[in-house]
């Protein structure tokens, strides 16, 4: 026998979303609570004003390192035991004293003596040195 269904009452299958909203309502009101609390930074610090200059103008001595061992001061070729002094006696000319000392060193070079290299310009009196590098795809100058 077949239970007796009342045509007059309709089932109500609908899903009540109700609940679920409330809980995304809850999760957004946590998340803009505590968003601001997150990003918050508990150390005050005052960073240092900079001023940017082109490369071009600033005052540089070049100190190249060839594959083969050869040193360089600009275009004057030196035997590497040479290369303190030389470099010695130019950053001692006037208007020397803080210039910027780039280090251009072959690729195939060990890093040992391109290491050993900057520590000979930093002992000859240099207090700033920059390593030369070449972007990925820029053409050999």
């Amino acid at each position: 026998m077949r239970p007796f269904m009342d045509q007059r009452t309709a089932l109500n299958v609908r899903i009540n979303v109700t609940p679920i909203i409330d809980v995304a309502m809850v999760i957004v009101i946590t998340l803009l609570i505590t968003a601001p609390m997150i990003a918050r930074n508990d150390i005050e610090i005052d960073l240092p004003q900079t001023q940017t200059r082109s490369v071009e103008d600033e005052v540089r001595v070049n100190v190249t390192l060839g594959k083969d061992g050869r040193v360089a001061i600009e275009e004057q070729v030196m035997p590497a035991a040479n290369l303190a002094a030389a470099l010695q006696e130019r950053l001692s000319q006037p208007g020397n004293e803080n210039v910027l000392v780039v280090v251009r060193a072959d690729a195939g070079m060990p890093y040992r003596e391109v290491r050993e290299t900057m520590a000979v310009v930093r002992t000859a009196g240099a207090k700033r040195i920059a390593f030369a590098t070449r972007l990925r795809g820029e053409e050999d100058r």
